[in-house]
């Protein structure tokens, strides 16, 4: 069995990384798994509501990228995972699991999956989506405000306080792991007809 195409997707909250996966995903559709670092954040049953509200969800530290990393190397494999299921209303993990199988492409998502080294190993392809940052903070809110039902007040508070200062320590200086920076992500179609021409390379 061939092994898979590993394809690592980061870059700033906002910034267009999910519509390119979207379009990578309908592109090749079966032949896609995606793994969310976002699914991957940790259990925290001992905080009540209130103290979980206050963590700072944007540094390394709030992610099992262990986890993760276990699981892609299964995935590799050609072996079936349970991932987690994250519940942003509750900012906790959920009881949910989700069963990911192994396919051909494999995409990982994540504003910090580009941190970690023994992450960054098992990727073939390393992409950064560079969005200005007025559009990805205007996207966060609509985002947060609408999906995950947060109040303006509170994006704007989580924003200020770990958002921006942990994008601008850990995100941007990420990019430079990247084999190819992509402006605007999905909307990009130049780089996205490149992508696609990379991936189909795999088939062959």
């Amino acid at each position: 069995m061939k092994r898979p195409l590993v394809i690592g997707i980061a870059g700033g909250t906002g910034s267009g990384k999910t519509t390119l996966t979207r379009e990578l995903s309908r592109r090749f559709s079966e032949d896609v798994t995606v793994l969310y670092h976002d699914n991957y954040y940790k259990r925290n049953d001992h905080l009540t509501y209130a103290e979980r509200t206050q963590l700072n969800y944007d540094a390394p530290e709030a992610f099992d990228t262990d986890l993760m990393i276990e699981h892609l190397r299964q995935l590799i494999n050609g072996e079936a995972i349970e991932c987690p299921v994250y519940d942003f209303a509750d900012h906790n993990r959920s009881d949910e699991t989700l069963t990911v199988v192994p396919r051909p492409v494999i995409i990982v998502e994540g504003i910090l999956i580009f941190c970690f080294p023994q992450l960054c190993d098992l990727f073939d392809i390393k992409l950064f989506v560079d969005t200005d940052a007025d559009v990805r903070i205007l996207r966060r809110v609509k985002r947060d405000v609408i999906e995950r039902g947060r109040s303006i007040e509170s994006v704007e508070t989580q924003y200020l306080a770990t958002v921006k200062p942990m994008h601008e320590l850990y995100v941007e200086p990420s990019k430079r792991k990247a084999d190819l920076i992509v402006p605007e992500g999905g909307h990009n179609n130049v780089a996205l007809e490149m992508i696609i021409n990379r991936v189909e390379r795999h088939f062959r």
